[in-house]
């Protein structure tokens, strides 16, 4: 008798090579519609369909109507993690020794679904686990809350979600782990909002600027 959670029919659904890419030009928390990603996936429209029926069947991916479009985004930072998750297992599996992806700006910074990925996010949640921002079990620390109030933040303010506060999630190119939850969000939303950097278009590259790099590193300290 079977216990505990079918990981073998989300598995399944991951598998396919054009799902997988379809999956992944998703991470950077986009909605795209059938038509696009039949072109990210290399796969005709109708193959497409019948993949993403099946995605949102299986509550991989939602699908939201607006006037005679359908768009496709993931269903959930939780579907971010796994798949930032498998990228790291099927790297080490692989032969080159080099983890992660080749372009430097995605090594750099990126988006994984909507919090901070990368040197950078490693750096930040490193700093916070250093200098006791943030507890053990990953609440935020007196600490902390003053430094976040530094940005403006206050994690008792934060939009009511049913996401954790705070939770580790192990990057793709830097084998440790980076801040995601809606406190990384709530810190990625600032960094763009303040124009310390930005999302290149089409791309999960966060692209900071010099004086924002700066700026971020001296709030770090």
């Amino acid at each position: 008798m079977r216990e505990g959670p079918d990981i073998a029919r989300i598995a399944a659904l991951v598998a396919d090579p054009a799902r997988s890419a379809m999956l992944i030009a998703l991470m950077d928390g986009r909605a795209l519609t059938a038509t696009e990603l039949a072109g990210l996936g290399g796969i005709t429209r109708q193959t497409a369909s019948s993949h993403l029926a099946k995605l949102v069947d299986g509550e991989v991916l939602v699908v939201e109507a607006q006037g005679r479009h359908r768009y496709f985004r993931l269903a959930g930072s939780h579907v971010g993690s796994l798949l930032e998750a498998l990228m790291v297992f099927s790297s080490d599996a692989a032969p080159p020794v080099r983890t992660g992806p080749r372009d430097p700006a995605l090594r750099k910074a990126r988006i994984c679904y909507d919090h901070l990925a990368g040197e950078m996010g490693v750096r930040l949640f490193e700093r916070m686990q250093a200098d006791q921002w943030l507890a053990d079990d990953l609440t935020v620390t007196g600490r902390g809350r003053d430094k976040l109030a530094e940005i403006g933040l206050d994690p008792e303010n934060l939009p009511p979600s049913n996401r954790p506060l705070c939770r580790a999630c192990l990057d793709w190119s830097q084998r440790r782990p980076h801040l995601a939850g809606r406190l990384g969000k709530a810190i990625l939303d600032h960094v763009i909002a303040q124009s310390w950097a930005r999302r290149l278009p089409a791309s999960r590259v966060i692209r900071f600027s010099p004086d924002g790099e700066r700026r971020f590193d001296r709030w770090l300290g």
